[in-house]
């Protein structure tokens, strides 16, 4: 019944040959000012002869996933750093973390983004933009305005590394950035010639000149790559060109508003003169736009102001941007503290310090591992830790001693994988995390499902944080962090239903409680939200209730455990014994499917199902009809997806499917059968879930078919937007095993490396994966046995206590599945067959 698998790893083919003739051929050319063809070679040079060097920033990429989707910030930053420079494009439909590796055109050089999202672009406030010099040396015919000064790259010189990207424009400028924790450090790179050519085309009768007087002019812009500013102020002084400002700004994804601030000061070159514009009027008399700092309003659109210099003598300017959300004033402290000497080659350096420390809490033997494999695995450790941002200091609405993490974009994505991750790689971080949650729900009544730039962002599904919460206090992360208070929270989600669970919370709880599921005519009057994906929020609420259920247990609340853990059953109510899998197909007109009967189906408040065909919102059957504002039963995925999640109690679901043959047959159809769209997040834990069926050989099995298909080190090598849930999946099975969210529970998987570590939260032990027999062609990719610090280990799952204490777990490899983590009692454990 299963349909046709995959039998080869289709992957692109590099030809190598002829650019890199070309580039040699290219780089002998005279030696100019900017030579992006050098420096183009010299990246692809290292790249072969370091790819077995110990230093793992080598196999870092920061541009995988920056087209077809991934939206991935690729720009300078530290770990979990608030600021965050990348050169901005025109192509608003990509361009969500601000860069896109194409043919777009860079309109700035902003400094604040997140990454990976899939709402619509996020951040990217205050742009810079240097020109080499304007018409007739008159700032006046300069280009301002952002559609306006918009120009092409020169095609291959774009450099991205942790803690550093550059990009060389058409217009003769080489920008290079950098990044401590609050502030931005640019370098921009002119030519030495006098005269410089001129790129834009002519914008009125007269032609336009082929050059311009080498004069560079850097502009801030108060846009954010949504346009969404309201209000702001700038000033520049025109004695030392500092430039200040701030503008009020709507999130992406959410409702409501926050505060942006920064101050810029340039060092380089001296300055010719100052002024401002708004929109594409342009003076040099005028030093400050906005009601704090002038009498006159700012408009929407562009505005800004400006600083014109001599040729810089080293033929480089330097600009720092300092970030804030309280003050201007706070922008220039922590840009004085963070970066009073301007010395970009230290700042590059620390970062550079910054993440080596943190990848370091991994060590992979990388014998026989392609480069290719290689830098997907590390450039998704590192993407792993992209978000949350760490913005304690900045926290513009309330005063507190917690952390404050924000772009929590969105745990709907996170909480399944990347959370789990850092528990295990950077339990002190993920501790803070939790504890910004934490105070977040004490200081505005919810738990977030999705936040960003200090709002309250969109819900998807259920009220997730719960699981985080969860999966942090069953792995005994406990520093600092109020529990009580953090089950308050929860339970808050579970009983106390908002007047606004668009955002926070959930919805339809009367009916949760009294029906045992959100029907499809579901009558809320207690709160506002989205009355539609009822199969997902029924299948996530009774997950979070299990989550919660696991709280209570470990924190003594006998009777909330016995309550929350007969809610999580309520899936069940949503089974449709009968439903087939059928569906028109629209370009034959004739009806399709599978002989597969049985999933989950909306059901209305009298008890009655209607029908949602099992495939719609698949790759197979308009996939893009569940997205935000969907009128159906699921949200980004099917039914088909859906019915397979029970994480809480696998077995149930596999009695319920027929049995684990049925059961496993069903998955491998899911898998083959192009149902499954590994782009969403809810598609990671089906890939594992063959554990629970006894076969662990066929989720091994599935990681090799989507490693290195869908997540390669391509530019467009990710299967879709990664908010750091597509990193943290690759990233996993690399290493092995996969996380059930929630619960004390990994599947073991064979890891893609000989051997891997990973530290114990002590910093004084190792956690080891290791295959004793590793075959690099993968041809042995299934367990035949293991052992455990020497004895003998045959679950197909382990604990988070072989991470905190560390030890050896060393697999025998064979081309063939074999018995072992395939008995009764070698499964992971499900509610409806605990004994305790």
């Amino acid at each position: 019944m299963a349909g046709p698998f995959l039998t080869t790893f289709p992957r692109r083919r590099r030809v190598l040959a002829v650019p890199i003739l070309f580039l040699l051929l290219w780089a002998l050319l005279p030696i100019e000012s900017f030579n992006p063809p050098r420096r183009l070679l010299f990246g692809l040079s290292r790249a072969f002869t370091s790819k077995s060097g110990n230093d793992v920033l080598q196999f870092v990429d920061p541009l995988i996933g920056t087209v077809n989707g991934g939206h991935v910030f690729p720009g300078a930053t530290l770990p979990y750093g608030m600021a965050k420079p990348v050169a901005d494009t025109n192509n608003r439909g990509e361009a969500a973390s601000g860069f896109v590796y194409d043919d777009s055109l860079i309109v700035g050089f902003s400094h604040l983004h997140d990454s990976g999202t899939g709402g619509a672009p996020s951040m990217g406030n205050f742009p810079l933009f240097a020109h080499t010099g304007c018409p007739d040396d008159d700032f006046a015919n300069c280009r301002y305005v952002s559609s306006h000064r918009a120009t092409s790259r020169i095609n291959g010189s774009t450099k991205a590394k942790p803690g550093y990207f550059a990009i060389g424009l058409n217009n003769s400028v080489f920008a290079e950035m950098t990044a401590t924790a609050h502030t931005s450090l640019f370098r921009f790179n002119f030519p030495s010639e006098i005269e410089v050519p001129y790129s834009y085309a002519a914008s009125g009768k007269e032609p336009a000149p082929d050059t311009v007087p080498n004069s560079p002019l850097i502009l801030v812009d108060l846009v954010d790559l949504s346009f969404s500013r309201s209000g702001g102020n700038i000033k520049v002084n025109a004695t030392t060109g500092r430039i200040m400002g701030d503008g009020q700004f709507r999130p992406s994804f959410g409702q409501g508003s926050y505060n942006a601030y920064f101050c810029a000061d340039f060092r380089g070159a001296a300055i010719r003169q100052t002024g401002t514009f708004v929109q594409d009027k342009v003076n040099n008399d005028e030093h400050a736009v906005g009601e704090s700092y002038s009498n006159r309003r700012i408009p929407h659109g562009s505005v800004g102001a400006w600083v014109q210099f001599a040729r810089a003598p080293t033929n480089q300017i330097l600009a720092r941007v300092g970030m804030s959300f309280i003050s201007a004033e706070q922008a220039c402290e922590n840009a004085e503290r963070e970066l009073g000497d301007f010395n970009f080659a230290r700042v590059v350096t620390a970062a550079e310090a910054a993440w080596r420390g943190k990848l370091s809490a991994i060590k992979a033997d990388h014998t026989g591992l392609s480069l290719d494999l290689l830098m997907t695995f590390w450039s998704g450790v590192y993407r792993s830790m992209l978000l949350p941002q760490d913005y304690t200091g900045e926290n513009q609405l309330w005063e507190s001693d917690e952390p404050y993490y924000d772009s929590f974009y969105c745990i709907w994505d996170s909480y399944r994988a990347q959370h789990p991750l850092l528990t295990i790689i950077d339990p002190e971080i993920q501790t803070d995390m939790v504890r910004a949650l934490i105070d977040i729900y004490k200081h505005e009544g919810k738990l977030p499902d999705c936040r960003m730039s200090f709002s309250k962002g969109f819900t998807q599904g259920g009220s997730n944080a719960d699981v985080v919460l969860a999966d942090a206090l069953i792995k005994n992360l406990t520093k600092g962090i109020d529990w009580e208070l953090g089950y308050e929270a929860v339970v808050s989600d579970a009983e106390d239903e908002p007047t606004n669970w668009e955002v926070a919370g959930r919805g339809g709880l009367d009916s949760w409680r009294e029906l045992g599921y959100i029907p499809v005519d579901d009558d809320d009057r207690k709160g506002v939200g989205p009355l539609s994906r009822t199969i997902t929020r029924t299948v996530e609420y009774a997950y979070d209730d299990f989550a919660i259920a696991a709280m209570a247990r470990e924190l003594g609340h006998k009777a909330d455990e016995a309550k929350y853990l007969e809610r999580s059953r309520n899936w069940k109510n949503l089974w449709h014994a009968e439903r087939e899998d059928r569906y028109r197909d629209k370009e034959t007109g004739k009806m399709a499917g599978s002989s597969f009967r049985g999933f989950l189906q909306p059901r209305l408040q009298n008890g009655t199902f209607t029908e949602q065909a099992v495939r719609l919102c698949s790759p197979i059957y308009e996939q893009h009809v569940c997205y935000f504002d969907t009128v159906h039963s699921t949200y980004e995925g099917s039914p088909w997806l859906y019915s397979f999640y029970v994480p809480q109690d696998m077995a149930a679901l596999i009695s319920t499917m027929g049995g684990a043959t049925s059961f496993v047959e069903r998955l491998d159809y899911f898998h083959s059968s192009g149902i499954v769209y590994m782009g969403n997040e809810p598609n990671f834990l089906p890939t594992f879930q063959f554990h629970y069926g006894g076969r662990p050989g066929r989720s091994a099995y599935w990681v090799h078919q989507y490693i290195p298909a869908q997540f390669n080190s391509t530019i467009g090598g990710l299967p879709g937007n990664d908010d750091c849930a597509m990193a943290a999946f690759s990233t996993f099975a690399f290493m092995g095993f996969f996380p059930v969210a929630g619960q004390d529970v990994y599947l073991l998987t064979p890891p893609l490396f000989r051997e891997v570590s990973i530290r114990t939260p002590d910093g004084r032990g190792w956690a080891t994966l290791r295959n004793a027999n590793f075959d690099p062609t993968y041809v042995n990719m299934y367990v035949q046995s293991a052992t455990l610090d020497g004895k003998p280990y045959t679950k197909n799952w382990i604990t988070h206590d072989f991470f905190t204490r560390g030890g050896v777990l060393e697999f025998v490899l064979g081309p063939k599945e074999s018995a072992w983590g395939t008995r009764k009692e070698d499964l992971p454990p499900s509610l409806s067959t605990r004994t305790s």
